[in-house]
């Protein structure tokens, strides 16, 4: 496949697609119908439909009765925590087999020329990218999500969360389960801005940070606060009516769905002439730039706040201009308490 039939490599070998990244049109003013309708298709394949998918394969195969989540016990947890690490291990090691170790296209459509086992850095616990990033999602990623999804499903067992039944409440429930993609959004732009504030981000935000070449296992890889943070968009289940499988699509939303924003890839090549789209690129610019695309594009959140970088020579203009108002405000403020301090 040529890749740069899509997009261009630059002297370092990095790809950058010829398109510049577009937001979803669903909040276009005025409202664009065609557009829509035209995009729809994209909202459900493929991801979407794979997390769904897997909520209802864990509800049907893998989630105790409910009578048995009525009480908790060492039992089911661990049950659910090792079916979480196997599901884990083999959805992400997928994409790192097929992309990182056996490389079967290389470097088309990598942003990146580069891959991190490539590279040593003291950043990473036994200087190795990948063996940290590992560490961090099986050690807290996996024990977080599944703590969260034994306490969500607990408390529906017991009636502590609103239990809708899709026989009784058909095209509520489906209503719920379109929005999980932008409550997650949501969330995320939120807790992303959150954990960006100067404290948080040296504490907290720069472990996942560190992967600025991000791979598939960079996905979870987070500090432990950043994990209950970022799972914690099951949380909304609590209050909105709602049912277990579609808190179970959000939490794999965000679980299983780490992965394409940090698969490294624009496209994953199928077979001889299938191409996936990752839809990765806006959140590849987040970590090569840190304080652009805090969202994922479903709402356009970082163009209402000044924070979207599509891209494009247009966008890095209007990054680096907010970048120079930046510099000018603290370098004024600064003289300004060094006259307010010689006046003194």
């Amino acid at each position: 496949m040529d890749d740069l039939k899509f997009g261009k490599r630059n002297k370092r070998g990095d790809w950058a697609p010829d398109r510049p990244v577009e937001t979803a049109p669903l909040f276009a003013f005025p409202p664009q119908l065609k557009a829509v309708l035209k995009w729809l298709p994209h909202y459900f394949l493929p991801w979407n439909l794979v997390f769904a998918i897997s909520a209802l394969a864990y509800w049907a195969w893998i989630i105790p009765p409910v009578e048995t989540m009525q009480t908790l016990s060492l039992g089911w947890i661990a049950w659910l925590y090792a079916v979480n690490t196997v599901a884990v291990l083999l959805f992400y090691g997928a994409f790192e087999l097929h992309l990182y170790v056996l490389k079967r296209q290389e470097n088309r459509f990598k942003y990146n020329g580069k891959f991190p086992a490539e590279q040593k850095n003291s950043a990473f616990w036994f200087q190795r990218q990948n063996l940290d990033n590992m560490l961090r999602t099986f050690l807290s990623g996996v024990v977080i999500w599944t703590a969260v999804e034994v306490g969500m499903l607990w408390a529906y067992a017991n009636g502590y969360a609103p239990w809708l039944g899709f026989a009784e409440n058909p095209w509520a429930l489906a209503l719920v389960a379109l929005v999980v993609p932008m409550i997650h959004e949501f969330h995320f732009f939120c807790i992303h801005r959150l954990i960006h504030t100067p404290f948080l981000y040296k504490w907290v935000h720069s472990v996942h940070h560190n992967s600025v070449n991000p791979s598939p296992w960079s996905s979870l890889s987070m500090h432990p606060v950043e994990h209950l943070l970022y799972f914690g968009t099951a949380f909304y289940h609590l209050l909105l009516p709602s049912n277990p499988i579609i808190m179970l699509y959000q939490l794999h939303y965000a679980g299983f769905g780490a992965i394409p924003g940090h698969v490294g890839f624009d496209k994953v090549e199928i077979g001889k002439d299938g191409l996936v789209d990752s839809h990765a690129y806006a959140h590849y610019l987040h970590h090569k730039y840190f304080e652009v695309n805090y969202g994922d594009a479903l709402i356009p959140l970082d163009k209402w706040f000044g924070t979207w970088h599509n891209g494009s020579p247009e966008g890095e203009a209007q990054m680096q201009e907010r970048y120079r108002r930046r510099k000018e405000k603290l370098a004024a403020r600064k003289a300004r308490l060094e006259v307010e301090g010689a006046a003194e």
